[in-house]
């Protein structure tokens, strides 16, 4: 089994959070601010860098209005 974090499951999860903030209209720092955190924890998030747990991944489904399955799709 691969070790990596890069699989095409989690580059698809990736993508599909960077199209639900720009189809939003949000930037990294407005994210960042609805978050708590800083916009290099978004950048981190989108660019792969990490992984993304469920709390994380509800959180951004609630800022994006967007049903967890959307990412997991």
């Amino acid at each position: 089994m691969d070790k990596t974090i890069f699989t095409e499951s989690h580059r698809k999860l990736v993508q599909r959070l960077k199209e639900a903030r720009k189809k939003t209209g949000l930037n990294q720092v407005d994210v960042a601010e609805k978050l708590g955190r800083s916009q290099s924890y978004i950048s981190k998030m989108e660019s792969g860098q990490c992984r993304i747990d469920t709390v994380q991944l509800k959180e951004f489904a609630a800022i994006y209005k967007k049903e967890i399955a959307f990412f997991l799709k």
